[in-house]
């Protein structure tokens, strides 16, 4: 008889390197099949029931609370910059007014969160444009501005030389000037929350068919959570992100990230949702 398993979805960005790193090393994971995929295809498969379970992006949970329930220990948040949610721009945000802005189509939960932070908290009127390049200067070719996350948001900042601490990064390279706004520092300047991007969450009809199996991956994940974060420097050594991405830096950036979900995180999850309804009005 088939062994019944538990099918997971893993993002393949540096974000969760350290959690999936460590299931790997530590955890028996003869109970799970592993599927990878970016965010958006994830959320879409977990929609369908293709997987159980999968750190998928926030807006997929909002939208869609009737089919989900979140495992309630862990998310993937930042309280100020994350690094790898990354508006490239020709121009200063506030020249960005009626002009057509491109965005990934890996992530409609950082396309929504730009929204907020341009149509919301600063008054300007934008259009959007999906794309699937990664190129910056490909695309800034095309549009004055463009939104990449993840590793690929990582590798052009990298190429381009341009992660500074700064709220704003900008590079005077003649004949022109590019500015880097990370969208988790720009959230927490103007609501002091942190922002939640993505959920670990689970089908309500898997719940009924694989509790045990839900309870086994949730136990392993808080091992994870737990001595994850001691390891950091040694799990960056196995790290494929180490080909373009110092160790060094590599640790920083997660240490960045918070995997909690404490009741400032919910807050931050509360209000997300609220800006999004009126986004969409």
């Amino acid at each position: 008889m088939k062994k019944t398993k538990l099918r997971v979805g893993r993002i393949p960005y540096a974000n969760l390197f350290p959690t999936f790193n460590y299931l790997e090393r530590k955890c028996d994971l003869s109970d799970y099949r592993f599927v990878e995929g970016v965010p958006s295809t994830l959320n879409r498969m977990l929609r369908e029931g293709k997987l159980d379970i999968s750190p998928s992006s926030s807006i997929e949970y909002l939208k869609n609370k009737k089919k989900y329930f979140i495992l309630p220990w862990f998310t993937i948040s930042s309280t100020g910059p994350i690094s790898s949610i990354l508006l490239f721009s020709k121009l200063p945000l506030k020249e960005l007014h009626n002009k057509t802005v491109a965005v990934t189509s890996a992530s409609e939960t950082s396309v929504l969160l730009l929204k907020i932070i341009l149509n919301k908290f600063l008054s300007l009127k934008c259009r959007f444009k999906k794309i699937k390049r990664t190129s910056v200067k490909n695309i800034l070719s095309s549009y004055p501005a463009v939104l990449l996350i993840g590793d690929q948001a990582m590798k052009q900042a990298k190429l381009l030389s341009a992660v500074k601490k700064s709220p704003v990064s900008s590079i005077v390279s003649r004949p022109s000037r590019l500015y880097i706004y990370d969208l988790g520092e720009l959230w927490a300047e103007h609501t002091d929350l942190p922002f939640v991007f993505a959920l670990w969450i689970v089908r309500k009809d898997a719940v009924t068919k694989k509790m045990e199996l839900i309870k086994k991956l949730s136990a392993d994940l808080l091992k994870a959570k737990k001595f994850a974060p001691k390891q950091l420097s040694s799990i960056a050594k196995q790290a494929p992100q180490k080909k373009w991405l110092s160790e060094k830096d590599l640790v920083n950036y997660w240490k960045k990230i918070s995997y909690d979900f404490t009741e400032q995180h919910m807050e931050g999850l509360r209000l997300f949702e609220q800006y999004v309804v009126k986004t969409r009005k």
